[in-house]
């Protein structure tokens, strides 16, 4: 009785991997993509992740604060060293056309009584970044869309012009349907929709056994056993993958393009920031043809 007793009461064996198992790379891959589908990762997300609470917001997953004490070494990399930031979460939108028409058109939407515009001599050399706050086109002072921090290619000897425009990703809807009015952009005739390839049975068959190594014992996937971990997709929150990204205007010939997490973005705070970059970046050598 006793031996019997024993066997029914022997735990049944854990059905799950061991951790080397877990964490091989197709694993991992199979895994950050399914977690990937309602929040964007930055580039920096396992760095981040690792040291800070993250939270949830815009369509990210962002750091939020640290997870130990380390104000005070925060404030002494500020003070005397090189803090880093990293800030790709804001929206890029790219406008690409003649200078003329570019100026006459943003003038709409700002003002000079608040300061620096799109005009500005150091800034439209390309030199300077710039910033300024936004208004609904000839609706000054009033119908204000918020702040925006731009800078200017330098100019190359042609008339076309590129200026970049970055936007908090909960003020990029407003703002982008401002700009798409006052250059009356519209949507390109042909539209990339990208459709489902057809997989052979073998390719099936390999996703399946890399769901379920993927698979947490306890935590199914709420579409069940036939989800297909997602390739990450190049954009944010604030972009559905099946709508275009670039519009351009018949009249004025200015393309407005959503560059949006295409464009990594990075800011250093700190008195050795100008010398990391020298020791960090290295010139191109110039070739000519």
């Amino acid at each position: 009785k006793q031996a019997e007793k024993a066997v029914h009461q022997k735990k049944e064996q854990s059905k799950t991997k061991c951790r080397k198992a877990r964490r091989r790379h197709i694993n991992l891959v199979a895994e950050f993509n399914r977690r990937q589908r309602k929040n964007i990762w930055l580039e920096t997300h396992i760095w981040h992740a690792k040291r800070f609470h993250m939270v949830k917001k815009w369509g990210y997953c962002l750091g939020n604060s640290p997870t130990e004490k380390s104000y005070r070494a925060c404030y002494r990399a500020m003070s005397k060293h090189c803090l880093l930031q990293d800030l790709s979460y804001y929206c890029c939108l790219e406008l690409t056309g003649k200078e003329n028409e570019l100026l006459k058109q943003l003038a709409r939407i700002c003002s000079i009584d608040t300061g620096l515009t799109f005009e500005e001599a150091c800034c439209l050399s390309g030199r300077f970044e710039g910033s300024l706050n936004l208004y609904r086109a000839d609706h000054y002072p009033e119908d204000m869309l918020g702040p925006v921090t731009f800078l200017w290619k330098p100019r190359d000897g042609s008339e076309n012009r590129q200026l970049w425009i970055w936007v908090h990703p909960a003020l990029k809807q407003d703002i982008l349907r401002e700009l798409k009015a006052i250059f009356q952009c519209s949507e390109p005739e042909e539209i990339y929709i990208p459709e489902p390839v057809a997989t052979s049975i073998q390719e099936e068959k390999r996703m399946d056994v890399v769901l379920t190594l993927g698979k947490k014992r306890k935590k199914e996937d709420k579409e069940g056993e036939k989800a297909v971990p997602v390739k990450k997709i190049i954009g944010d929150g604030t972009r559905d993958p099946f709508q275009p990204y670039s519009w351009i205007s018949q009249t004025t010939g200015v393309v407005i393009s959503d560059k949006t997490m295409e464009i990594l973005r990075y800011r250093l705070i700190g008195p050795l920031s100008h010398s990391v970059l020298t020791e960090t970046l290295k010139a191109a050598s110039l070739q000519t043809v």
